[in-house]
């Protein structure tokens, strides 16, 4: 019998929103040419460090502000400071490390433009430092019980989960993978919400107690969307500082599995064709298993 040693598993997440988005005005006095920074009207705390977003301007104008952009809708990465400043980046790495060198180039817009805003990410990253995690599901059921029953009758009714995760507290040091203090931030968006998209991995490729060679790269997983119900961190002197977040899913949970290796269309030369909205995204193609 292979047992599976609870020392291999991950947690990786997707960044969302709830469907909202936010509507605002970039005025001609918000863009320092500079510094590459600007900002517009918004509640601290709901665009983070490492948000991929889309910006459209609902009049239709240009969004002229940045350097030789003509069209009127841009996807980057952003990074937010302290103040609300935002800088916008092509990688989620820059967005992170900050800096003005890798930021994009701005210009003076030529008058203040209406905008929305909302966050469009579409790759999971990593939870580094993670150390566990636990996801619970239950099935609700509904009592059809008749008078002249002579045993208790019931029938499935709604599913919902819950869990929690845990990791080590990390601030700086890893720009490839989403950092535990993004947990924290999350929790307090109030505006457009705590929702994330997650895959909770019990089984990961290259991890492989059973011996077979063909399951080395098998991958089995959960995924689900949740929100953030809560976040707590665990200081204690001279102890690891932990976190822990709890939350409750809010659609279907599915346990998916990978267990073909997965097919790319290349190119010519042999390289890959990459998508849009990540450096690292590739196209694939799909195939019979």
């Amino acid at each position: 019998m292979t047992v599976y040693l609870g020392t291999f598993g991950q947690v990786e997440l997707k960044r969302e929103f709830d469907g909202s988005e936010l509507n605002s005005v970039i005025n001609t006095s918000d863009v320092n040419v500079s510094v590459k920074r600007f900002s517009f009207d918004f509640d601290h705390g709901q665009l983070l460090t490492g948000d991929q977003i889309e910006m459209i301007s609902t009049d239709g104008s240009a969004l002229d502000f940045i350097s030789g952009y003509s069209d009127n809708a841009i996807k980057k990465f952003i990074h937010v400071d302290d103040l609300g400043g935002i800088r916008l980046y092509d990688s989620f790495a820059h967005a992170v490390n900050g800096g003005s060198a890798n930021a994009t180039a701005l210009a003076a817009p030529a008058s203040d433009i209406p905008i929305k805003v909302f966050v469009e990410n579409a790759t999971f990253r990593l939870l580094a430092q993670c150390n566990g995690f636990e996801l619970n599901t239950e099935r609700e059921t509904v009592d059809t019980t008749t008078l002249s029953d002579e045993f208790r009758s019931r029938v499935n009714s709604l599913m919902s989960g819950s869990g929690r995760m845990s990791g080590f507290w990390e601030y700086t040091g890893d720009t490839a993978n989403e950092l535990p203090h993004y947990l924290l931030e999350l929790s307090l968006r109030t505006k457009v919400g705590s929702q994330f998209k997650g895959r909770f991995y019990l089984k990961t490729n290259t991890y492989n107690p059973s011996g077979v060679p063909d399951r080395s790269d098998d991958q089995i997983w959960y995924e689900f969307t949740g929100v953030l119900t809560a976040c707590a961190v665990q200081f204690t002197t001279s102890s690891v500082v932990e976190i822990t977040a709890d939350f409750i899913t809010t659609g279907p949970i599915e346990i998916r599995m990978d267990v073909v290796p997965l097919n790319a269309v290349l190119q010519e030369d042999a390289d890959y064709i990459l998508l849009d909205q990540d450096a690292a995204a590739k196209l694939l193609l799909e195939t019979d298993q």
